[in-house]
């Protein structure tokens, strides 16, 4: 049976159990102080018998119930069309989601109610599906494009080596090797990124200022090349997660510090800190002044914010992505703030860990 019609019943059932109740009180209540037998009135005598009253009375409470039967089957049907209208509502957008277009939106109009927070909610979710679809079509079609460069630089590189014999052979190595070694680079990056998306990865104790400090240790030859000095600080933040992940989440963030910073003389300043409920990992650089609307756009896949690419290091586009990606899957959030002075800084917060009594840094 369809919900319209067990709603139906039930309004009609209830109709006559009701029905049902008040007549039997009407009449327990007229059995029980009418007496039976001789009446003297000073109008007349006369007769009673209850025997006779429940005979009258029977074809009348028959009528009366096939009555409210009827009321209560026609107008529950009705009511209950009457009701179940926005279901009907709901149930076209979701047909309409699963056909495909997800554009379309339920928008159910009247106060407050079940029915309209459910539609409510409905929209919303059909919102962010929507732009969960499209980002990842944009990000599928980027990533594509940025796989096929590498592939068909090499096969560029292949050609011109099968039609000049003469060509240097080190040179087309070297060159190749370099090509083959950003592919690796951004198959990984692409494979971290997936998996940071998926949460699949075993949770564990981890301290920020100790990953804070081995990610500074690892890059600290590339900032001396670079120029630019580190400096680290802070107390310890005890956190819950993938070491491995969020080790790479601190090194992404050093590593674009000292990359995207200022020709000579630069600056990158790592900290980390508590606050009552979440730890905190700040990564500050040096730099030319941002664009606020430039900075915002940098945690998108394949942005690289041509405003602060240097040409001996200009990346994959995914460090920020991947840090977006890590820190979402660990419950936390990510803010990004251009510096007044030049450069830029990031503010990492995931939950807390309660750090225990002996624990001193």
């Amino acid at each position: 049976m369809s919900v319209r019609l067990k709603l139906t019943l039930s309004y009609a059932g209830f109709i006559m159990v009701v029905g049902s109740l008040l007549i039997a009180a009407v009449g327990v209540y007229y059995l029980w102080y009418l007496p039976e037998g001789w009446i003297y009135t000073s109008g007349g005598d006369f007769w009673i018998d209850r025997g006779m009253l429940l005979r009258s009375f029977a074809p009348f409470v028959t009528i009366v119930m096939a009555f409210l039967l009827a009321i209560g089957l026609v107008g529950g049907w009705f009511l209950a069309g009457w009701m179940l209208t926005p279901l009907t509502r709901i149930t076209a957008a979701t047909r309409t989601a699963a056909n495909g277009s997800l554009a379309h939106r339920i928008r159910l109009p009247g106060r407050s109610d079940e029915f309209r927070e459910l539609a409510d909610a409905f929209d919303i979710m059909l919102a962010r599906l929507e732009a969960h679809v499209t980002e990842q079509r944009r990000f599928a079609a980027n990533a594509s494009h940025e796989l096929r460069t590498p592939l068909a630089i090499t096969q560029t590189l292949l050609d011109v080596a099968r039609d000049d014999r003469t060509h240097d052979t080190g040179e087309l190595v070297d060159r190749l090797h370099a090509v083959n070694t950003r592919a690796i680079a951004l198959t990984e990056a692409l494979l971290l990124l997936s998996r940071a998306d998926q949460g699949s990865f075993t949770r564990e104790h981890v301290d920020l200022s100790l990953l804070a400090e081995e990610a500074a240790e690892t890059l600290l030859a590339l900032a001396e090349e670079h120029g630019v000095s580190l400096e680290t600080s802070g107390e310890v933040t005890p956190t819950i997660g993938s070491h491995a992940l969020l080790l790479q989440l601190t090194t992404n963030l050093v590593h674009n510090a000292i990359v995207h910073n200022l020709p000579a003389r630069g600056i990158v300043w790592v900290t980390t800190g508590l606050c009552p409920e979440t730890v905190v990992l700040t990564v500050e650089n040096t730099g030319p002044v941002l664009d606020p609307l430039v900075v915002s756009t940098l945690v998108e896949p394949f942005q690289r914010g041509t405003e602060r690419v240097r040409t001996d290091h200009a990346g994959i586009g995914l460090g920020l992505a991947i840090v977006d990606s890590i820190t979402a899957a660990h419950g936390g959030t990510l803010a990004l703030d251009p510096r007044p002075a030049g450069g830029l800084r990031v503010t990492v917060r995931l939950p807390r860990r309660p750090l225990p009594p002996t624990a001193r840094r």
